[in-house]
């Protein structure tokens, strides 16, 4: 067989419009349309192995023409049938690939269970008529071409396929027509080229390839016109049976007609028929699985109705009782679960400033959040005012702490109000797990328990119920009702810090530090049982004691000839207290010690509180003769204004100004070491009129920054922990003991700075500054410097 000119121009045309469809549904169109990506694809892939499968065919006859066998029609057909059979596989799953014709992968397997249903019935229907008696095309029947069994199964496929996408869809239907019709000429052309092959007929092959170009031609063009059909309706109940019955009233009436006929059924007809039977019974049990998911949300919607007595009227989120009947279910069933409350941080303050209406409306988000974000069974209510709970049944301690953290940061965020600016909360949240737990009771305490340690911690933070919380309540139990006879038991003793001068690291001072040893506690850390003290009312009784202890042994200190000062932290409670001042004198003199030899330490944090107050107060102290520091400068409360409004003597860095500086190294050969911070918190103090102490000095090259910024006393590990007074004894009896010549001289400082003033001598301060300063310089600051070295300098 050999290729004249029309057929090779046909060829040529035909492939040229395949080409051209192909790069027109390659290239998508400017105007993309949401969710048609993968589509998009299909149709671009679907294209190009029919077009490829086209151009092998026509290659492959052109090639094979003067000499080919039979053998070889077989081979090329059979290799051209199967890349067609794909390519329009590929164009049919495209259809089922648009925009809204499938929700979820099973309407994607409904769909192709109804096409299989249309497909099996039709190839039924067309094997009665092609097969004997009937043979409906006589001798052009392709009995010998088993190799049209691929593009004819799926040319049967895609007319189903294309039948079940138009009955979805619930509009206008040209566009999504054209596309189906489109994609059926295809696969139908690829029977025809296939049977043009196989059995040697050059024009149905021809014709097959020019109808394979205009089909995809009809496909790329149906594919970018402007989308003008409806939705398509996901209810595969409400769309009808008409894909079922029609298709097996017709299997039937074909079969029938064979019957009369006198016709056999061969394997082709039986494989037909069991297909489209075992696709109606599978098509049933999908339908089966509808009904019961329908019955089954109808189910939790009574149920919900049922709930509505169990239900928080303003959030709508489940009540305490609601709460405790899922949790004695829960318990009843020995499932396990995990109970997470939490609690809006500062809730009060949004109803007394903003007003109930816009805390309600916080309240009402906060419900909507928590509805949103648990996982499915999971149980939220509301308990009271602004406290919540989730109950998460069957959560593991991973996924119980991911929700509890998701809810930490979705509470967070801020709530919008009407009218005014947004509302900022934070939120605190316990958790406790039902395994190990008796009775409902009792998980919510631990619950309440875990979240109450959460607001002691900071707020803002998750805690998990712990054993060990129990016996932490317990123990702060206990250490609170102990404590209040600690004093009177004897538990309670003083430690002593030393305070050195720099360079020469010579004690001068002591700072004086609370240490409890129980019997049966043990030792109790200070941050431990102070705060307990300020919180049951016990801080002023400590404090005391402290101011007595600390001025009887400064007195012998004095009388042995130490000459040396201590200094006692004061509680901002204590500060406050209006006898406070009346105690301090009354300690000096029945220990008659000095008052310039007594230091008062006031934390930074005393600054936050009102500032009026406390200058009302330090002056008060201050009219007894001691002498007033500031500790912990820097941390962050005190603004250079307070300070110089303040009426103290002493400014303590705090370790951060000192351990933080850059370089924080010991100085190279040549370059000295220098802290900027450092450097200008010395000259401010100067400038003002107060000693400065560098705290929390704890190795060498933190003191050469603190000294060569004109730091002259200094405070930390590196001079000393605390240690009991007969230590701090021994070792100012080893300081006595030093003459003035071992004593070594202070460091010269890295550049000239302003004089500082000299503690025993007049202080020179500028006018401009004397101006704004309170009347501190009336009290004489010799007794500062207790030192040979201090003097000095």
């Amino acid at each position: 067989m050999r290729l004249v000119s029309a057929p090779a121009a046909v060829a040529v045309g035909s492939s040229a419009a395949a080409a051209l469809g192909v790069l027109m549904l390659i290239v998508p169109p400017r105007t993309g349309r949401p969710g048609g990506a993968a589509a998009q694809r299909f149709f671009a892939a679907g294209a190009l192995l029919v077009t490829l499968s086209t151009i092998a065919g026509l290659a492959g006859t052109a090639a094979l023409a003067p000499r080919w066998t039979q053998h070889d029609r077989m081979l090329l057909a059979s290799v051209v049938a199967v890349g067609f059979g794909l390519g329009a596989l590929v164009l049919s799953l495209a259809l089922l690939a648009l925009p809204g014709v499938t929700r979820n992968s099973g309407c994607v397997l409904r769909h192709l269970l109804d096409a299989l249903v249309i497909a099996a019935a039709l190839w039924f229907v067309v094997w009665v008529l092609v097969s004997r008696p009937t043979r409906l095309l006589g001798d052009a029947t392709p009995a010998a071409c088993p190799a049209l069994l691929v593009p004819g199964v799926v040319a049967a496929v895609a007319i189903g396929v294309a039948a079940v996408v138009g009955m979805r869809c619930s509009g206008p239907r040209h566009r999504l027509l054209l596309l189906g019709g489109g994609v059926v000429w295809v696969a139908l052309a690829g029977v025809g080229l296939g049977l043009g092959i196989c059995r040697g007929r050059e024009p149905v092959a021809l014709g097959a390839a020019a109808a394979t170009g205009v089909g995809l031609l009809v496909v790329a063009v149906a594919r970018r016109a402007p989308r003008g059909d409806g939705g398509f309706d996901g209810d595969v109940i409400r769309r009808g049976t008409a894909y079922a019955f029609v298709p097996m009233i017709a299997m039937a009436v074909a079969g029938m007609y064979h019957v009369l006929r006198e016709g056999e059924f061969t394997a082709v007809g039986i494989a037909a028929g069991s297909v489209e039977g075992f696709a109606l019974v599978a098509r049933q049990y999908l339908a089966l699985l509808d009904v019961r998911a329908y019955a089954r949300r109808l189910a939790e919607r009574e149920a919900h109705f049922r709930r509505l007595a169990h239900t928080d009227p303003l959030t709508g989120l489940a009540n305490r009782r609601a709460l405790l009947n899922e949790l004695e279910r829960a318990t009843a069933a020995g499932s396990p679960c995990v109970l997470v409350t939490l609690d809006l941080d500062g809730f009060k303050t949004v109803n007394d400033m903003r007003g109930h209406d816009v805390g309600d409306a916080v309240l009402t988000e906060v419900g909507r959040r928590l509805r949103a974000e648990p996982r499915p069974g999971d149980v939220t209510a509301r308990l009271g005012g602004d406290e919540f709970a989730v109950l998460l049944n069957g959560a593991t301690p991973a996924e119980a702490q991911r929700t509890a953290d998701g809810l930490l940061a979705v509470l967070s965020a801020p709530y919008p109000a009407a009218g005014g600016p947004e509302v900022r909360l934070s939120v605190s949240v316990g958790m406790a797990y039902s395994a190990g737990t008796p009775d409902v009771p009792t998980l919510l305490r631990n619950a309440d328990l875990a979240l109450r340690y959460a607001k002691q911690r900071g707020k803002n933070r998750v805690e998990q119920y712990d054993s060990e919380y129990d016996q932490q309540w317990r123990r702060r139990t206990t250490i609170e009702h102990e404590l209040r006879g600690a004093v009177e038991r004897g538990e309670l003793h003083l430690a002593f810090q030393p305070v050195v001068a720099v360079p020469s690291v010579r004690p001068v001072g002591a700072e004086a530090l609370l240490r409890w040893r129980h019997p049966e506690l043990g030792y109790v850390r200070p941050d431990e049982f102070i705060p307990l003290a300020e919180q049951s009312g016990q801080i002023a009784t400590l404090g005391a004691w402290v101011l007595d202890e600390a001025c009887r042994q400064l007195s012998l200190w004095l009388a042995d000839g130490h000459d040396v000062w201590v200094s006692v932290n004061v509680s901002p409670l204590e500060l406050h207290a209006p006898e406070y001042a009346l105690r301090v004198a009354e300690a000096l003199r029945a220990h008659q010690v000095p008052p310039q030899r007594l230091v008062l330490e006031v934390t930074e944090h005393a600054v936050a509180t009102d500032l009026d107050e406390l200058i009302r107060r330090l002056r008060a102290l201050r009219a007894t003769g001691v002498r007033i520091a500031l500790d912990d400068f820097g941390a962050g409360y005190s603004s250079l204004g307070q300070l110089r409004n303040l009426p103290i003597d002493i400014l303590k860095i705090d370790h951060s100004l000192v351990a933080e500086q850059e370089p924080a190294t010991a100085p190279a050969p040549g370059r000295r070491a220098f802290a900027p911070m450092v450097d200008i918190v010395m000259r401010l103090g100067h400038q003002l009129g107060l000693e400065v102490i560098a705290e929390g000095v704890t190795n060498q090259a933190e003191l050469a920054v603190v000294v060569e910024a004109g730091c002259r006393f200094g405070q930390g590990a590196l001079f000393g922990w605390g240690v009991p007074a007969e230590h701090l004894e021994a070792m100012l009896d080893a300081a006595t003991s030093l003459r003035p010549a071992q004593i070594p001289a202070p460091r010269p400082r890295r550049r000239a700075l302003p004089a500082a003033p000299s503690p025993v001598a007049d202080c020179t301060v500028p006018p401009q500054v004397e101006d704004q300063m309170p009347a501190r310089h009336a009290q004489h600051m010799g007794s500062v410097d207790s030192a040979r070295e201090m003097r000095q300098a």
